[in-house]
């Protein structure tokens, strides 16, 4: 081949490198900015990437999606969320203690969060008109951390102390041992609290609950304890002692009950947000969404392994009953 022929063959093949990465420069690219590490999360992944593909987005195809993951260790998120804002993503999508690394991140790039409360720590103006660029959804962490104690003691009244474990780290872990405090006055039992926040302090939690008689437990709602519910079903079954959970995922891997929303409902939900907002919705006009319906699971092969007999009143309100 003479130099005459090949001029237009490169010519060419420079022609089509340039429009490959102009179509790779115009997909959308969304910032995933994981609070924990990608094993336990992959059913929510795996709900956001349902949402998505609601919206006509899917992972490869019309939208890249670069993923972040701070296992566990919330002091991480900051950098993490700082990358994602420097490599100049179109939205970020998160929970927990990544929307306000996301928020002090940024101020123009979208965010989709779960977030625990309405309002909470100033996220956002309001649930129908957030504003700013962050919106999402609300999972009511403090009204339903009361509502498992309630359920708890419903199936084991002959708790007189109860324990709460919490992860130190989470901005909401003061305000809820305040509320569940109350809770546990009103209830007319003793709480005593629990915390772990770091591998490695699971074991010494517990060994405090046996030395403290605690006839319960309650796991506290945070995406670094849900991360690691297989160790703290495993924990419960040991020491043979009841506990309630935020999320179904657990009493499916062996807890005994859980009460909360759907997390696989909730992130796919997020998804869908996630692609209004590439299609050109604004996080300020979209109101942030809270649960309409809570799930109350029960597993009865870990009752009857705890010896416990679960009443009508919990086995007819149950959404769904594992054996």
């Amino acid at each position: 081949m003479n130099r005459r022929e090949l001029l237009p063959l490169l010519g060419g093949a420079m022609t089509a490198a340039r429009t490959l990465r102009a179509q790779q420069k115009a997909m959308p690219v969304i910032g995933f900015l994981g609070v924990n590490s990608p094993g336990p999360t992959v059913p929510s992944v795996t709900a956001f990437h349902q949402g998505l593909s609601e919206t006509g987005y899917v992972e490869g195809q019309n939208v890249t999606v670069e993923y972040r993951w701070a296992e566990g260790r919330y002091d991480r998120l900051p950098a993490l969320a700082a990358d994602l804002v420097g490599r100049g993503v179109d939205v970020i999508a998160t929970s927990g203690a990544g929307a306000r690394a996301a928020k002090n991140a940024t101020s123009t790039i979208s965010i989709v969060a779960i977030v625990g409360d309405p309002g909470a720590t100033g996220l956002y103006a309001s649930l129908a008109r957030p504003g700013g660029n962050l919106t999402g959804f609300s999972i009511l962490v403090a009204e339903l951390m009361p509502k498992r104690l309630e359920l708890i003691s419903e199936l084991v009244p002959q708790a007189g102390l109860i324990a709460l474990l919490l992860n130190p780290n989470n901005a909401n872990a003061a305000r809820d041992i305040k509320d569940m405090q109350e809770a546990a006055r009103a209830k007319g039992v003793q709480l005593h609290i629990l915390k772990a926040g770091a591998e490695g302090e699971f074991e010494p939690a517990f060994d405090s609950l046996v030395q403290q008689h605690a006839g319960a437990l309650v796991v506290g709602a945070d995406p670094f304890l849900n991360s690691r519910r297989e160790e703290l079903v495993a924990l419960a079954a040991r020491h043979a002692v009841p506990a309630i959970y935020e999320w179904r995922e657990s009493v499916v891997a062996g807890g005994l009950i859980s009460y909360g929303p759907s997390l696989t409902g909730i992130w796919r939900e997020l998804g869908i947000y996630v692609g209004k907002i590439l299609k050109g919705a604004k996080p300020a006009d979209l109101p942030v969404q809270q649960p309409t319906t809570f799930e109350l699971v029960v597993n009865l092969n870990t009752a009857k392994a705890l010896g416990l007999t679960v009443p009508p009143s919990i086995l007819s309100r149950a959404a769904e009953v594992t054996a």
